[in-house]
């Protein structure tokens, strides 16, 4: 028996630190790339007294970083005892699998489903973790080859991709360089690990692409919302702090409008040394989970390209906190910007559920209208008009374009009074020039900004704008990674078996 899940990255369109804050709501689309994680027994064959051990094998293997980690499973509490190098382990992977066991021993009541998990556990678990090239940053290995920061060159590299190492003092040898995209990597790593175990061990039943959810044939949503809570608990615990969880929301569900949870929801988590795992679990899944993920995405026809500007990664956890800081010492100032921001975000997306409705209802001249204005700029979008469902689809493309250069202007303001470069001068002057573009609808910097990456949100087929040479002239390395709004879902098998396949099908034998 083998099980493969998969969990996507994320981009956080709208609502980058107001989304910390209940009601604050963000935009966050899923994306192509996405985690694997496989689950399979270690043994084929149990031994005849093994119902007695109190002990399971885990093996958890991440070929891309050359790492294998070994560990015993308590059956009683849960726990995870490392019985190799701490150097190749990962607490997100680790927490993921306690608190699926833990969930699983919470949920599974019916006695010959119980008898089907403790023999599963009894056989071991090997899971092994695969991540899409477009979470790490392949810049150096391009620049190595002398190649140019084109998405040809991204794509000629093998699919999983070994992540190079860091180099200096034996400490940090052992560590990955971690130059990655800002796609939600620990997010949607934790997410493929806790729904591929929790759909192994029979707690829940994940679905295929393109089929309908459905827990005991009822239609609900049940066993995606236990995929979401136990997720965002190991995932919460492993990076020692409750964070909003868009990214873990996304990974669930796919892209989405998204307001947090209550950090309440979370509280036995963090005051649990008294308590046994399953109980812990137990009290999680009996809270009122109050987020909201509402579906959204992306109108027909619009495309979203990110880019690598190579200017070094942000440190989201140290600008989210200057910019608390900065709300408590000026809480007059910082609440009108804040207000302006959340005003900023609600048109943005008003003015794409117009697009997505007039696409709805006037297909045809909505598709006509954005194949004539993909190739010109936007001063030219109203020119190329001549009915009135046309004006309207122009008008809400410019509104949206507008409604942005706010969210822009407000982030920026706010990042100056916190002291911290949410828009740096650098990506200012990349994000104005690809708005002048033809076919941009909008551009600017993901989740809470920095020096990570840039997004456009471009009309019609990304892979004919002008701007991928424009990026690529000015040192930013356009990636691959695209908007896709599925979130977690059952694969057919092994990725890079299905990788291997389709190379060999494309070979022509003359």
């Amino acid at each position: 028996m083998e099980v493969v899940v998969s969990a996507p990255g994320k981009v956080l369109i709208t609502g980058g630190y107001l989304v910390l804050e209940r009601p604050n709501a963000g935009i966050v689309l899923s994306t192509t790339a996405r985690f694997y994680a496989i689950v399979r027994p270690i043994y084929d064959e149990i031994m005849p007294d093994s119902w007695a051990w109190g002990w399971s094998d885990v093996k958890v293997t991440s070929p891309q970083l050359a790492r294998e980690a070994s560990y015993k499973l308590s059956l009683k509490n849960c726990t995870l005892q490392c019985t190799s190098s701490r150097e190749s382990t990962n607490p997100f992977v680790e927490q993921a699998i306690q608190y699926c066991v833990a969930a699983c021993k919470v949920v599974i009541i019916e006695k010959e489903r119980k008898h089907v998990f403790d023999k599963l556990l009894l056989q071991g678990l090997d899971i092994t973790i695969l991540g899409s090239n477009d979470f790490y940053s392949y810049r150096s290995q391009i620049e190595e080859r002398g190649l140019p920061l084109t998405p040809e060159a991204l794509a000629s590299l093998p699919p999983f991709s070994s992540i190079t190492f860091n180099t200096g003092d034996v400490q940090s040898r052992s560590k990955p360089e971690v130059a990655k995209t800002g796609l939600g990597s620990s997010a949607a790593m934790t997410t493929s690990v806790v729904a591929s175990l929790l759909h192994y061990l029979g707690a829940v039943s994940i679905p295929l692409p393109g089929n309908k959810y459905s827990e005991n044939g009822n239609g609900t949503n049940n066993g995606l919302d236990l995929v979401h809570s136990i997720a965002q608990s190991a995932h919460c615990i492993a990076q020692g702090k409750i964070g909003s969880g868009f990214d873990v929301s996304s990974a669930v569900y796919g892209s989405q409008k998204y307001v947090r949870f209550s950090p309440q929801v979370l509280t036995s988590t963090q005051n649990s040394s008294w308590k046994r795992l399953p109980e812990i679990v137990s009290d999680v899944l009996k809270q009122k989970w109050d987020h909201e993920n509402k579906p959204f995405s992306l109108p027909p026809l619009l495309m979203l390209l990110l880019g690598e500007p190579g200017t070094g990664g942000s440190s989201t956890p140290s600008m989210v906190g200057s910019v608390r800081k900065w709300q408590n010492s000026d809480p007059t100032n910082s609440r009108e910007i804040w207000q302006k921001l959340a005003d900023s975000n609600s048109l943005l997306e008003l003015q794409l559920n117009n697009l997505n409705r007039y696409s709805h209802d006037h297909y045809d001249s909505y598709k006509y209208v954005i194949t004539a204005c993909s190739r010109l700029p936007y001063n030219k979008w109203i020119e190329m008009v001549s009915d009135q469902v046309g004006e309207l689809i122009v008008k809400s493309l410019l509104a949206t374009r507008e409604a942005f250069l706010q969210i822009r202007h407000f982030l920026r303001e706010m990042g100056k009074a916190a002291g911290v470069p949410i828009e740096p001068e650098l990506q200012t002057q990349i994000l104005d020039l690809t708005m002048e573009t033809e076919g941009i609808l909008f551009a600017g910097v993901p989740g809470a900004g920095g020096f990570d990456a840039i997004f456009a949100v471009i009309l019609g087929d990304a892979n004919h704008n002008p701007i991928i040479s424009t990026w690529s002239s000015r040192g930013i390395l356009p990636l691959l990674v695209g908007e896709d709004p599925l979130g977690v879902c059952l694969e057919n098998g092994d990725p890079r078996a299905r990788d291997v396949s389709s190379a060999i099908s494309s070979i022509s034998i003359s």
